[in-house]
């Protein structure tokens, strides 16, 4: 199976409190660790574990930690293609509080690939399944040339204005960055999916079916959030590639988000599928 994520990297500085300071406080660190993050390269890794191979097209900052994302991203299992653009690599600060809750503050422009950067672009047109965070429209157009594509409500405004038709959209239905509504897409995607957090979610398809999901159950305690929201689409993105209907999709990407939140970090807690 070919799988792809086309999206963005942010160089991420995990500190975890024992809860988020409220103005003029000064809390302390119980423990901290950096790595790559992002929805692109958690989505990607997601991918990697339940398919065995994902590649990941992206930019980085033609810096220090540009270069060091790229490295650490290959050491996580997947194909990194990435351009490195004349710019800082964007990053970003995560606290993550007693209750394994995060707040994340991003710093720097959100780089994505373009359809004209030099790497194997077939590999994203001839995929079975292909998740989007973040390009340029050429670069959106080459995706949806794959059998199925995913993409976050996060870029709804770059998605209305290339009018490409979606296999389905993902997004929380509790962050206004990521918020829409039915008709905002014409054509609608064939799926739209808000997700509620331990509430589960709620789903639309093109033929107006509508119904809730419910959030899997945890494998074990809970540690971080961060990405569990990315990890969730990646499912979403796979399921869809093999063929699952809805129902059955939203199952698995359920259990994927559910399984992050039981892991340090975006990576660590992933649902590894085991054939």
């Amino acid at each position: 199976m070919r799988l792809a994520v086309v999206g963005h990297v942010e160089w991420v500085q995990f500190v975890r409190v024992e809860h988020t300071p409220a103005p003029g406080d000064i809390v302390h660190a119980l423990e901290w660790w950096e790595e790559p993050g992002g929805g692109g390269s958690v989505a990607a890794v997601q991918l990697a574990k339940l398919g065995g191979s994902a590649s990941f097209f992206t930019a980085l900052g033609d810096d220090a930690l540009g270069h060091r994302a790229h490295a650490e991203l290959g050491a996580l299992g997947i194909e990194v293609w990435a351009t490195f653009r004349p710019t800082e690599q964007r990053r970003a600060i995560t606290l993550i509080d007693g209750s394994g809750e995060r707040t994340i503050t991003i710093i720097g422009e959100r780089l994505g690939p373009r359809g004209g950067d030099p790497a194997p672009w077939e590999d994203v047109e001839e995929a079975d399944a292909v998740y989007f965070t973040a390009g340029d429209d050429e670069a959106l157009r080459r995706a949806r040339r794959a059998t199925v594509l995913v993409a976050t409500s996060r870029i709804l405004p770059q998605l209305v204005r290339a009018g490409v038709h979606l296999d389905a959209l993902v997004g929380s239905g509790r962050d206004p960055g990521e918020r829409y509504a039915a008709g905002d897409l014409d054509p609608p995607p064939r799926l739209q999916v808000w997700t509620e957090g331990k509430a589960g979610g709620r789903y639309r398809t093109a033929g107006e079916e509508e119904g809730t999901y419910p959030a899997a159950p945890l494998p074990g305690p809970v540690v971080d959030a961060y990405g569990c929201g990315d990890s969730f689409a990646a499912g979403l993105t796979f399921a869809l590639g093999v063929g699952k209907p809805p129902k059955e999709a939203l199952a698995l990407a359920a259990a994927c988000g559910a399984a992050c939140l039981t892991g340090r970090g975006p990576y660590a807690g992933q649902l590894l599928f085991r054939r």
